[in-house]
């Protein structure tokens, strides 16, 4: 049937059209995996054994800007969309889940909850970023205002390091429920001690470059991201009963323009409507499945430009009359 002719997908349709590209190439994923590991590997090594400083922190920068290209490989992992079955590549992705302060306890368990519950307007914000409807905000008491705001405040996010993986996925997984999350207190204990350990043998200047600055640099970004993919000019919340799982793929989870080198760090991450569709289809699969189904290219857009970063960051409430996020400077003309 020649292409424009074709019916139009959407709904299950749109899901089912994507399930031939959930299968991994299980060379590539190898390939792909171990490739990213060892690059990460040389560049945080390169922070310590460089012969110019100016080296040590270039090193250190791209050394965490490829934690963030290993960190969704490891997210694609827990979606059994890589590797599934490997235990090899169970044992890698346990240690570095360990490393990046996301143990597969909390981080599966909350991440799966994110892609079934995404962009519903009344459920736990586990997983997500919290979102508040204008008349639940204006009704709330000053200190839920303040505790909202402050989540969703562009320090809180850029300091994901501490504010969503210390704090988030390991503190507090840990104090809800021990015994389901004692991988979190075992990431957390051993965090502190290679930071210690780092600082006493090599100095403040190894700490700064082989731990700080990558780990600031991970997570921060890692935080945008998530963030940014679901809160975003022109995304959609919806009641619990008008809510469907591809409704929100498709109109609450963005595609977000990279360049190639962006693409290259964030494992293809931008491509998040489809990955949100089927969570199956390995990162490197996501631009395949963009050029093979139209329907996928009219994708509601973000991207890394300052401005468009600006626009993202400053929405804070949903309104259900006009239909869309508002700023907080919006919110007496809305009311």
């Amino acid at each position: 049937m020649p292409q424009d002719s074709r019916p139009s997908l959407s709904g299950k349709s749109l899901i089912l059209a994507t399930k031939p590209f959930a299968k991994e190439v299980r060379w590539k994923s190898w390939y792909y995996t171990l490739s990213t590991f060892f690059i990460m590997l040389a560049l945080l090594a390169g922070t310590v054994w460089n012969y110019h400083w100016s080296l040590k922190i270039v090193c250190s920068v791209l050394g965490g800007l490829t934690v963030v290209r290993m960190f969704v490989i490891y997210h694609d992992h827990q979606h059994h969309a890589i590797l599934d079955k490997s235990v090899p590549a169970k044992w890698l992705m346990t240690l570095f889940g360990l490393y990046i302060l996301a143990p597969t306890s909390i981080w599966k368990r909350s991440h799966d909850y994110h892609h079934k519950h995404n962009s519903k307007l009344f459920s736990a914000s586990i997983g997500s970023y919290p979102i508040v409807t204008r008349k639940k905000f204006l009704e709330a008491a000053p200190g839920e205002k303040r505790l909202y705001l402050v989540t969703r405040h562009p320090v809180m996010i850029f300091g994901g390091y501490i504010s969503m993986f210390f704090v988030g996925m390991c503190i507090d997984s840990f104090r809800s429920n021990p015994s389901k999350h004692k991988d979190s207190l075992l990431a957390l204990i051993l965090h502190l001690l290679a930071g210690a350990a780092i600082a006493y043998f090599g100095g403040w200047q190894m700490l700064l470059l082989t731990w700080i600055i990558p780990f600031t640099i991970a997570c921060g970004l890692g935080a945008y991201l998530f963030y940014a993919q679901h809160n975003f000019p022109g995304v959609t919340f919806r009641d619990n009963q008008d809510w469907s799982y591809e409704g929100a793929a498709i109109e609450s989870s963005s595609y977000m323009k990279m360049n190639p080198v962006m693409r290259w760090f964030t494992a293809n991450i931008g491509y998040h409507h489809i990955h949100h569709v089927n969570s199956r289809i390995p990162f490197y699969r996501l631009p395949e499945v963009m050029d093979a189904i139209p329907e996928l290219q009219q994708a509601r857009t973000t991207s890394l430009n300052p401005v468009e970063m600006y626009r993202c960051l400053m929405l804070k409430i949903w309104d259900p009359e006009k239909g869309k996020m508002i700023r907080l400077n919006e919110l007496n003309s809305a009311a």
